[in-house]
């Protein structure tokens, strides 16, 4: 379970100009919740894809607030780690999983892993390095892309397998490519993890904002130069809840959102 941002914007941003001051350390403040590791993944101009990230919390990373206050690139993600299901907090486990010029990060659990992991041909499997739900439904993404000779279509099918598999399961992720960001919401029947919460918390008031009844919702921002989208949390003006169920895809040159259709055979 995890928090994610992503942007993408017409000249190179920081995670502080998109969420402003108040906004980051109120998404810094979510590692109350999402303290096992966080990750970035982004475009730097002239170096294509870049990543960082640490199983450290965020608020004791000084790489943290370094890379989330400079203009890193047009387009980038931000993930913080909320390790559940007894998965281990390592770096092999930490978000995001990056192949080539892909990265990907994930917030939910599909379950169970064992059979998300028979989804995965011999030579994806070969290349697993850690235990996750999160790391194999980014390689079965990655597998229906190369089996499909496409990105568009491998995403829309990749998520339309998953979602008859795993309908109880959520596949909200961000994934950046040298061209786009893919952003999935697709998580209703997935309930919030309210008894998990309120473990961790002595009074149910401090649980951060819709966690217990809204916590794989995601929200969006459109700007004349920018698009931003944002897991549940930061709860600010000015964002748009994202259609249940649904996948889009931005190109990082125009920002133009177009939204997938992932074909599945479940009611």
């Amino acid at each position: 379970m995890c928090r994610l941002l992503g942007y993408v914007a017409a000249r190179p941003t920081s995670v502080a100009e998109v969420l402003g001051t108040e906004g980051l350390s109120t998404f810094t403040a979510l590692t109350a919740v999402h303290g096992d590791g966080w990750g970035a993944a982004w475009h730097e101009p002239g170096h294509g894809l870049r990543c960082s990230s640490s199983p450290a919390m965020a608020t004791l990373d000084p790489t943290y607030a370094d890379l989330t206050a400079r203009a890193l690139g047009r387009a980038g993600m931000l993930h913080l780690r909320w390790a559940i299901g007894g998965l281990a907090v390592t770096a092999e486990n930490t978000h995001p999983f990056r192949d080539g010029e892909y990265a990907f990060a994930h917030n939910g659990h599909v379950s169970p892993i064992d059979r998300l992991e028979k989804l995965l041909t011999d030579e994806t499997r070969a290349q697993l390095r850690g235990d996750t739900d999160s790391e194999r439904y980014f390689r079965f993404v990655l597998q229906c892309i190369a089996e499909e000779g496409d990105e568009e279509i491998g995403v829309t099918t990749a998520l339309g397998i998953l979602m008859d598999e795993f309908p109880e399961s959520s596949l909200n992720a961000l994934m950046l490519t040298s061209t786009r960001m893919f952003a999935v919401h697709i998580n209703s029947r997935a309930p919030s993890p309210a008894r998990a919460l309120r473990k961790l918390f002595e009074m149910e008031a401090d649980i951060p904002a819709r966690h217990q009844t809204e916590y794989f919702a995601m929200d969006y921002r459109v700007t004349p130069d920018a698009v931003h989208v944002i897991s549940s949390g930061l709860d600010q003006e000015g964002w748009t809840p994202v259609p249940e169920d649904t996948a889009a895809m931005i190109d990082l040159e125009t920002r133009l959102v177009r939204r997938l259709d992932p074909k599945h055979e479940s009611p």
